[in-house]
């Protein structure tokens, strides 16, 4: 499917706007996302989300009694096009507000725009946040500061409730930022477990061949695969691997494209991080019921094989929620209001209450969740109190 053609579907299922004050120029929100390139399959996930809430905020009468027009731009992947684009979004365009783009990377990148300007920044996929230093930044995650150490825990943990722990780890990683920190925080946190780490390799960003690394990983045949992937990695590193007769008997993926791996047969038992899936626990109420409702009928509409909401559609939704909320307690747009009345606030969203009193704005408790595959749909299993109703943990 191309990209026209996608486009031409998420048009297609806009809700028609109310009336909105006479005389009143529309509220801008301008964003960058991944939109081509090698993070574009979940770029087009966050793009989703942003055109489900300006079309939900204009049908319920926008913000402060204004259109909202959603000004988006093609990072293409590259951080210094993401830099680029903020300082036209912020000079040229004239949006009103910002949200931060998809990937660590760009959000690296555009944050000193953000930061020369004095403009609010709420972002929703960083995964460094101990890089976050600009006071008007806000995280819409809820893995907590330590979020690395703590959730490497959560997955040996999970793997150890099913009476067959892991001994053995391969951690493979892409060089990419976040997932290099949360590598080598599994690394220690499997070595102070006693856990032997039979391989770390990493791979350069944007990698396709991956046979080299799975050889690697087959000789090693550890007790868990644990892999630093964004987007297609994963199905990349799997198939590499089928095309060698192996499948690992457990695998975690750290950042995947969710659609293209739930489809990929090899990938079967898989797991990974979340805090949103289109699934109880979390449409178990009317808000998740109805973004996940929303969702699919976007995703349906632009013909997208898996067109189910994930974490990565959890907390951009979450991103907008938390900008709209400052906007309508404070009735303002101006940046150093909105994010002063964010220091001290808690914001209802799809992922969770947040609040942004800890370190780097963001929550010290980590409340991620680790998800599996069964059956070509992402279930939650671990921790059991979280679960989805029925699901386990499945460990070969």
């Amino acid at each position: 499917m191309n990209r026209r053609q996608v486009l031409a579907g998420l048009a297609g299922t806009l809700v028609a706007p109310r009336a909105f004050a006479q005389g009143g120029t529309p509220i801008r929100v301008g964003q960058t996302l991944s939109l081509t390139g090698p993070l574009s399959q979940t770029g087009l996930v966050h793009q989703i989300v942003g055109e489900i809430f300006v079309a939900r905020l204009n049908a319920d009468g926008g913000l402060l009694g204004r259109k909202v027009e959603y000004v988006l731009r093609d990072d293409q992947s590259k951080p210094e096009t993401a830099r680029t684009l903020y300082e036209q979004l912020i000079t040229s365009d004239k949006v009103d507000l910002i949200l931060g783009p998809y990937g660590t990377s760009a959000i690296l990148a555009a944050m000193p725009v953000a930061e020369r300007n004095h403009k609010l920044f709420i972002e929703s996929s960083l995964g460094r946040l101990d890089l976050a230093s600009y006071p008007l930044h806000f995280a819409a995650t809820t893995g907590g500061y330590e979020g690395e150490h703590t959730f490497a825990g959560t997955v040996l943990d999970a793997y150890a409730s099913t009476g067959q722990g892991v001994k053995t780890i391969a951690i493979v990683t892409s060089k990419f930022p976040s997932a290099q920190l949360w590598a080598q925080a599994m690394q220690e946190v499997a070595k102070g477990r006693g856990i032997t780490v039979v391989q770390y390799l990493e791979y350069d960003f944007g990698t396709h061949d991956f046979g080299a690394i799975a050889a690697r990983v087959k000789d090693a045949d550890p007790d868990l695969m644990w892999v630093g992937a964004l987007g297609v990695d994963g199905n990349l590193l799997l198939e590499a691997a089928g095309q060698l007769g192996y499948k690992p008997r457990r695998h975690f993926y750290l950042f995947p494209s969710s659609g293209p791996m739930a489809l990929l047969p090899a990938a079967e038992n898989a797991t990974s991080m979340t805090n949103f899936e289109d699934i109880a626990p979390f449409t178990s109420n009317p808000a998740g019921a109805a973004f996940a409702a929303d969702f699919r009928a976007k995703a349906e509409a632009a013909k997208l094989p898996y067109p189910h909401a994930d974490s990565q559609a959890g907390y951009e939704y979450a991103a907008w929620q938390i900008l709209t909320a400052a906007v309508e307690a404070t009735k303002s747009l101006d940046d150093a209001t909105l994010a002063q009345w964010l220091d001290h606030a808690t914001v209802d969203t799809v992922v969770g209450r947040r609040d942004f009193s800890g370190k780097y704005h963001t929550s010290g408790k980590d409340l991620e969740m680790v998800r599996q595959l069964q059956h070509q749909q992402w279930v939650a299993v671990w921790p059991t109190d979280r679960a989805t109703p029925g699901a386990k943990l499945i460990a070969p």
